[in-house]
């Protein structure tokens, strides 16, 4: 494979041109990242050009496409100054995969002005977010072994890692190289233990940060999503960041979000901010399934003594002062800090372990809410019969 640099990068985007100038000149250029033959950048316009500029978009992700050794060429345009929440989102017409084709676009539903397209992911029958309104309470590792409980119960799933600045699913789920094209237009997802995934750690190097803006963050994430050859399924599971800032707004208004899954600790802090993200989605009409209580207790291995380290039902009583459900309560438990690190999470090599059951349990309590979710949302909507 030829070597791609980002001369070689620069110097095809010098053919690319906004007005009479090329947008290399211009400065227009941004956050280069290279990895075994996927590239991706962003073009810096102001945001009241932005709709107009998708043919720009398109020109030099061709260019960059063309150059040898390239699988693949993601470009977002992002602005550094955004007027408002909605001005930070992607623009809808940037419906194009690395390799140019076009994605349609539907009736919007639910979330408001902005809401996504109806057929976002025609193939993709519901998608949950799990979210958390701080780091450090076990997210992606409930994210992980959610995932592949619902698969365990007979559900065809993906997950995808959200989190653009800390991608940890692909060490959770023991994948890495490179992902693949099978059509040379958009990637495929990645698959082990009978899921399917796709992280931005599969695209970058482990220790390499990526250091993007906000805008370009949430147009790349999009993008991710959507250009993705994820196949038909069940349930696609978002990791999310933690936290509620812009990129969870532009994923709950573009994204047709199912549901949502709120992971929490016990103690007060972690309640307080598991608070907010559960507000920030009801606020966007994305339905909230309930709170796992993650690390709800440890459980001596020698005595069998329950200690409540981070405090004692927590969850429990915040679920009630929200008027939401309480999925299922996670013990801090060294196994299944063990089996995340390495790659071997416990839902899939330890199916028959107590705390693979208690996921197992909460994916059954989800994939019922998901079912009533999609009933809903069909008898919502009207069926015009043509005669």
């Amino acid at each position: 494979m030829a070597e791609i640099t980002q001369d070689s990068i620069l110097a095809a985007l010098k053919t690319v041109k906004d007005g009479d100038e090329d947008i290399i000149s211009k400065n227009m250029v941004s956050g280069i990242q290279i990895k075994d033959g996927h590239v991706a950048f962003a073009i810096e316009v102001p945001p009241e050009r932005g709709p107009q500029l998708e043919p720009l978009r398109r020109e030099a992700e061709k260019a960059v496409h063309a150059l040898p050794g390239v699988i693949s060429a993601t470009v977002v345009l992002t602005a550094e100054k955004q007027a408002s929440p909605q001005a930070a989102q992607p623009h809808p017409q940037h419906s194009h995969g690395p390799g140019g084709a076009p994605h349609g676009q539907g009736r919007p539903m639910g979330g408001g002005p902005n809401a996504a397209p109806e057929n976002f992911l025609p193939e993709v029958k519901s998608i949950v977010a799990v979210a958390s309104g701080k780091g450090g309470v076990g997210k992606s590792t409930t994210a992980v072994n959610l995932a592949l409980a619902l698969a365990a119960i007979g559900n065809k799933v993906g997950l995808l890692d959200a989190d653009i600045y800390g991608p940890s699913i692909p060490r959770m789920l023991g994948i890495s190289g490179q992902p693949e094209s099978s059509d040379g237009k958009t990637l495929d997802a990645k698959e082990n233990y009978g899921i399917k995934s796709m992280s931005m750690g599969l695209l970058v190097e482990e220790d390499n940060p990526v250091i993007w803006r906000g805008p370009m963050a949430q147009s790349a994430l999009i993008q991710m999503i959507r250009d993705i050859n994820w196949g038909a399924l069940d349930v696609l599971v978002v990791d999310m960041p933690p936290g509620t800032g812009d990129i969870h707004l532009s994923l709950a208004q573009q994204v047709p979000l199912t549901g949502a899954v709120i992971v929490t600790t016990p103690q007060d802090i972690a309640l307080a901010d598991a608070r907010k993200g559960l507000n920030m989605f009801r606020k966007v009409e994305v339905p909230v399934f309930g709170i796992i209580e993650n690390m709800s207790y440890f459980l001596c291995p020698h005595c069998g003594e329950r200690t409540n380290i981070f405090s004692a039902d927590g969850g429990v009583d915040e679920a009630k002062r929200m008027e939401t459900d309480l999925l299922g309560q996670i013990p801090l438990d060294t196994e299944i800090r063990e089996t995340s690190d390495s790659g071997e999470p416990i839902v899939a090599t330890k199916p028959e372990s107590k705390h693979a059951k208690a996921y197992i349990e909460i994916a059954k309590i989800i994939s019922a809410k998901v079912a009533q979710a999609l009933v809903k949302k069909s008898e919502s909507t009207p069926n015009i019969v043509m005669q």
